[in-house]
């Protein structure tokens, strides 16, 4: 009996939920709630997932997307053509074999520059355009222009072009003074010629010296990647100010990697003032051999300083000589710049005005001296010392 009474009872949960189902799916309104009852309902996402919007473009969030905004525009592709000749024409038999086929032929140096003045002016590096018959610029924006070299520096590898057109985009200078170990930094070119490239990195080094480039340079290193045509572009900071002009990179396969120098600004700024103004690089001279002073050489000349640079020996007849100067002195300070080593005495003599007077701090024995100098000219292309 009761087994009847229990399949009686399945076969009609059976049919119930057979007949929910139904209405459920072919006509949930008849349920009290319709639509809204608890199958359909959706429930509220909570309030610690909700998504917040997206930053405007430009806003924190999109890395250093306006710095390169910024930067970009100014920063521009060159074309330098040069005349070649091949280094055999003059051998009879290349003659032979070639005829009269060594004559020079153009070849077109790549590199990059940037747009530092309203007026048209550009910087880039020496070696870019050294030698070249022809240069020509091309901007971010697509236009193209003929550039005329108002004058270079061998010493700093720094050029100095000019363009004529209008509305150009102009790059902010950046305070170099400012710059630390760490700071993220913006490499833009044109490398390789694949088109305007931005990478990133940060200041590896101030102050180097040892690239060996120029005597008279301290180089900002970076570990942005900078390569072949590269060369002349800017080194921004992260608003997109200009820190330097990419020069040289340390490599044994003509690539990155990792080392970078670039010229600071506030150097290639005063190398194009006095280009634009004299036409050429006027560099102070004051004829000294100077030396390193280790902290054995203090020590065993029993010098209070532990840096500074020790004068070995001073021409008679040279600027320093007349003012007083003697070997065995250590120039402590020119002018208001410390001085401890040799490159950076030589950067700060290099700066000087010429036929202008300069004071020296210098550590005489157990004393300190200030010796008054009248500045020389340095010949070009004649040692930075004697």
């Amino acid at each position: 009996m009761w087994r009847r009474t229990w399949l009686v009872f399945s076969q009609a949960v059976t049919v119930a939920v057979a007949a929910l189902f139904v209405v459920l799916t072919f006509k949930p309104e008849w349920l009290p709630g319709g639509r809204a009852g608890v199958v359909g309902t959706v429930l509220p996402a909570p309030t610690l997932l909700q998504v917040a919007p997206a930053p405007a473009a430009g806003g924190a969030g999109t890395g250093y997307a306006l710095a390169a905004r910024r930067a970009a525009p100014a920063v521009v592709s060159i074309s330098a053509t040069k005349m070649s000749r091949n280094p055999h024409a003059d051998d009879p038999r290349f003659k032979f074999f070639f005829g009269e086929g060594g004559a020079a032929q153009p070849q077109v140096g790549l590199g990059s520059g940037v747009i530092v003045a309203p007026e048209g002016y550009l910087l880039t590096n020496h070696h870019v355009v050294e030698g070249a018959t022809e240069i020509e610029v091309q901007l971010a924006d697509g236009r193209a222009t003929r550039a005329r070299l108002v004058g270079s520096d061998t010493e700093t590898d720094i050029a100095v072009l000019k363009i004529d057109l209008d509305a150009l985009p102009v790059i902010a200078l950046g305070d170099v003074r400012a710059l630390s170990v760490g700071d993220a930094v913006l490499a833009i070119g044109n490398p390789f010629n694949v088109g305007q490239t931005v990478t990133a990195g940060i200041v590896s080094a101030l102050d180097r010296s040892e690239a060996g480039v120029s005597r008279y340079q301290n180089f900002i290193q970076t570990d942005a990647a900078i390569n072949p045509g590269n060369s002349g572009g800017a080194l921004v900071d992260a608003q997109g100010a200009l820190v330097g002009i990419n020069t040289a990179i340390f490599s044994r396969t003509g690539g990155s990697l990792g080392i970078g120098f670039a010229v600071p600004a506030d150097t290639a700024r005063q190398v194009m003032e006095q280009l634009i103004r004299d036409g050429k690089v006027r560099r102070g001279w004051i004829g000294v051999e100077p030396r390193e002073l280790s902290a054995e050489l203090a020590e065993g000349l029993n010098l209070p300083v532990k840096s500074g640079v020790l004068i070995a020996g001073v021409l008679q007849d040279g600027p320093a000589g007349k003012g007083g100067l003697r070997p065995g002195d250590v120039v402590l300070q020119v002018g208001e710049r410390p001085v401890k080593n040799v490159s950076e005495l030589f950067a700060a003599v290099a700066a000087l005005q010429p036929d202008t007077d300069t004071l020296l701090l210098t550590q005489r024995g157990g004393e300190q001296v200030r010796v008054k100098i009248k500045v020389g000219e340095r010949a070009a292309g004649t040692s930075p010392n004697r």
